[in-house]
């Protein structure tokens, strides 16, 4: 017969156990069959119903390679319709999409919920965001809209929808939810920040709406990580602060964006560099080089300064600290809070400028008997660097090949991505040095020297 202390530790074991019946038959009266007719018809439809007449179908006339390079659908060149997805943002006419699916087009066209068809015209285009807005002309008509989501209230395991118009078997609406928040390095566009969702997405739904339970579009449904080039599962979508941020942009009257700019050079931080840097995990984008003069630096931040917040927002990496900047105007002020080596946290105001666009862009295209015959060419500024998605930082001398359209210079096989130093012994930094060292033809034979993908190339040319 057991011992009263054994009877005694038997009866203390038993009350987790309890306990945990109690919690379980809590849960139970939880989580009821449906007691009535109207709890069993619960549904997204009136969300539908509030969402879906703002969303629109976009067609253009096109000559490219790919359908849609981000649904990694690729073919031969073909002309033809390019069919995606629209939404509504503002009743006049104001409808937004993704740059890739108008990009090329010609004879955009908009057709509504309703059948109807309208011409569209591109009010404004980004590529390195990989959002358009069009307009289209309905009179005095008044178009049902979708509100764009006021901040990032979104949260993992939110409900969404996505609504567009896959394969073109016209408007469709899926459901899942908010797999991810701030999913960086998908290599789709330049600011890579994006919500990631579950809910199903295929070629076709780019462009259109990721929308909430209260019918707002929380992000623009752009790309599938996907081997197949259908949905696996992994949908993502450009939240709605920088699709809004470029709505404002175009409805000013830009016709090219102007990039806000902090002026630093940040890197995300690694498992090994927070332990170099005696952090307890990764965190904040890390400042590796400041350029002279910029925001960054009249703000005093120094290289191996570590950037925590913008505007109260948690950085966890570069992209996110891109994403945050992009979303703000040239003038803007922010806040930053970063921490320095051996030092305590600090706070920063940054006024945002416009990236450096010195030396003037002085685009031209060379001629005559020389091998840039036939080459556009551009003086290389960091805003050109940028434009250009190359380093602003760099800092490299020299020119920039833009496009090559024949003539001597596609005979002897220069490319756009070209940057062109030195010719015939002469540096070049402008366009008018180059345009000064192609003077001197000495005897046919021209000495170039060319870096190509980071590779320094010393060429000669016998014309």
């Amino acid at each position: 017969m057991p011992s009263s202390e054994t009877r005694l530790s038997m009866r203390l074991l038993l009350i987790p156990f309890a306990l945990l019946a109690l919690a379980l038959a809590g849960a139970a009266t939880a989580q009821q069959v449906p007691a009535s007719p109207a709890e069993i018809s619960l549904s997204f439809a009136p969300v539908v119903r509030k969402a879906a007449p703002a969303v629109v179908n976009v067609y253009a006339r096109v000559m490219r390679q790919s359908v849609d390079p981000f649904f990694r659908m690729f073919g031969p060149p073909q002309a033809g319709k390019s069919l995606g997805s629209g939404v509504i943002v503002r009743s006049d006419g104001v409808i937004v999409t993704n740059n890739h699916v108008i990009a090329g087009g010609n004879d955009i066209m908009v057709a509504l919920g309703d059948r109807r068809e309208f011409p569209a015209k591109v009010l404004f285009a980004d590529p390195k965001v990989d959002v358009a807005v069009l307009k289209i002309d309905v009179g005095g008509e008044q178009l049902p809209v979708m509100p764009l989501a006021a901040g990032d209230e979104a949260q993992v395991g939110d409900l969404v929808l996505a609504i567009g118009d896959p394969f073109g078997v016209g408007q469709t609406v899926t459901n899942g939810i908010v797999s991810a928040m701030a999913r960086s390095n998908v290599g789709v566009t330049d600011v890579s920040y994006f919500i990631q969702t579950d809910a199903a997405i295929n070629p076709g739904n780019s462009g259109g709406a990721l929308v909430n339970m209260a019918g707002e579009m929380i992000g623009m449904n752009t790309a599938i990580l996907s081997g197949s080039g259908t949905s696996s599962g992994v949908g993502f979508a450009i939240p709605a602060p920088l699709v809004r941020h470029v709505v404002a942009e175009a409805l000013a009257g830009g016709a090219a964006t102007e990039r806000p700019w902090l002026g630093l050079k940040t890197q995300g931080v690694t498992a090994d560099i927070a332990r170099s840097l005696g952090m307890d995990r990764p965190e904040g984008a890390l400042v590796t080089d400041v350029w002279p003069g910029g925001p960054g630096d009249q703000a005093g931040i120094k290289t191996g300064d570590l950037i925590l917040t913008v505007d109260g927002h948690a950085i966890d990496d570069d992209s996110a600290l891109n994403y945050r900047v992009a979303t703000r105007d040239v003038g803007d002020q922010v806040a930053l809070t970063y921490r320095r080596a051996k030092g305590g946290e600090t706070s920063a105001q940054v006024r945002l400028s416009a990236i450096p666009a010195q030396p003037a862009r002085d685009e031209q295209t060379i001629a005559g008997r020389n091998p840039l015959d036939g080459a556009t060419v551009v003086n290389l500024s960091p805003a050109v660097a940028d434009q250009l998605g190359l380093d602003p930082f760099a800092g490299s001398h020299g020119v920039m090949i833009t496009k090559v359209t024949g003539g001597l210079a596609a005979n002897v096989g220069l490319r756009p991505g070209d940057l062109v130093r030195e010719v015939n012994g002469h540096t070049l930094t402008t366009v008018g040095d180059l345009k000064a060292a192609l003077t001197d033809q000495g005897s046919g034979v021209w000495s170039m020297v060319i870096v190509r993908g980071g590779q320094v190339i010393t060429a000669q040319f016998r014309i």
